[in-house]
């Protein structure tokens, strides 16, 4: 994997460039479509290869653990293989699924123990299996092991929480240092800063991981209830430390605006279940705001859902909702993943252009609004 840094906007610290891997290059600023268990949610391949044209997808370690198994991907040769998926992929390490089990699961020094949310069956995640795990699937970008630091936390927890980050990142690395790709094509491991919301510890955490010379690094631990504007602080003041000419992924970030604004901080790569999950219920983004298709306003409105979805009504999809025919979820996901795409790809001419300032403050207002 490498990155190359093409572009700073003038006016920001908005940025394009471009990540090698060896199932293809990605253009950044880039939203990556999140596949849990190896699927986008009720979308077919063909939808992301053909109409979105997704760079990269992203898959959990948790999830593909636990289904369909390491044995299963190793036969089929790996995440690519096994979903005839071409294009590169990136995997979290379960650590926040894992955090987000709660009180069923356990944290120590070797790890964590959890229970399986299928069957109850307890487990064993340690930097080492984590690494072992990520080896199997076989994912372009693999992330190290942590802890996601639950908000609010007081600064001695998110401490000691970043110094266990950092001592399982140390074991990563020599775990991976000692292993080798599975499928013949190259794997790249990038840590992940942690320390809440206290700018010492994000300040302590982005020098450490530096330590490690990845193309790549990570942001954990944000948009997990903090304000956004502890986000936009905390993104500004990393990509201030981490290096220019490497990737900076916000993991898990999140609305429109929240990209946006954190392109504008010098974030690369972002991801989140928002698109599809919200879709699925009937949130739609659209370039000109963000609807409830449910609402009886759209009943009898014949114009097309958006320009990126001129195929359909604002009727039609409405009444797919009311009926619960499948097809409602799909075409609304396909929309809000049609509208991410189109979001940052814009934002990529808008920094290429010099531009991207104003584009900004042109464009917020008109996608943030609830009509």
């Amino acid at each position: 994997m490498k990155f190359s840094l093409q572009h700073t906007d003038s006016s920001s610290k908005a940025r394009v460039g471009l990540i090698q891997t060896d199932h293809g290059n990605i253009e950044t600023p880039v939203f990556m479509p999140v596949g849990t268990a190896g699927t986008v949610k009720a979308l077919h391949r063909h939808f992301l290869l053909d109409d979105i044209n997704a760079p990269v997808i992203l898959g959990n370690t948790y999830h593909l653990y636990l289904r369909p198994g390491t044995e299963v991907l190793t036969a089929a040769g790996g995440i690519h293989g096994f979903s005839n998926w071409p294009r590169p992929v990136l995997t979290d390490s379960g650590g926040y699924q894992v955090y987000s089990l709660g009180s069923s699961r356990k944290m120590k020094e070797e790890g964590v123990t959890f229970q399986s949310h299928i069957d109850g069956s307890r487990h064993l995640f340690t930097p080492e299996s984590v690494i072992g795990i990520q080896r199997v699937i076989g994912a372009d970008m693999i992330m190290a092991f942590d802890e996601c630091t639950p908000y609010p936390c007081d600064h001695r927890y998110a401490l000691k929480s970043m110094e266990m980050t950092h001592r399982w990142l140390d074991r990563c690395f020599t775990e991976f240092n000692a292993t080798e790709p599975l499928y013949g094509s190259h794997q790249e491991l990038l840590p992940i800063v942690q320390g809440s919301v206290y700018d010492d510890l994000r300040k302590q955490s982005a020098e450490y991981v530096c330590r490690y010379d990845s193309a790549g690094y990570a942001i954990g631990g944000l948009s997990v209830g903090e304000p956004h504007e502890d986000m936009y602080r905390i993104a500004e003041l990393v990509t201030g430390i981490l290096p220019q000419n490497k990737a900076r992924y916000l993991m898990g970030v999140g609305t429109p605006a929240n990209i946006i604004e954190c392109i504008a901080r010098g974030i690369d790569m972002f991801d989140c279940v928002m698109p599809t999950r919200n879709g699925r219920n009937g949130t739609i983004f659209t370039s000109e705001g963000i609807m409830n298709i449910r609402n009886q306003k759209w009943a009898k409105d014949f114009s097309p859902l958006d320009s990126l979805t001129p195929e359909y009504s604002k009727a039609y999809i409405r009444h797919l909702f009311v009926a619960n025919e499948m097809l409602g979820p799909v075409v609304a996901s396909l929309q809000n993943l049609r509208f991410y795409l189109w979001l940052v790809r814009e934002a990529r001419k808008a920094i290429l252009e010099d531009r991207f300032a104003n584009w900004k403050d042109e464009i917020l207002p008109v996608i943030s609004r609830k009509w």
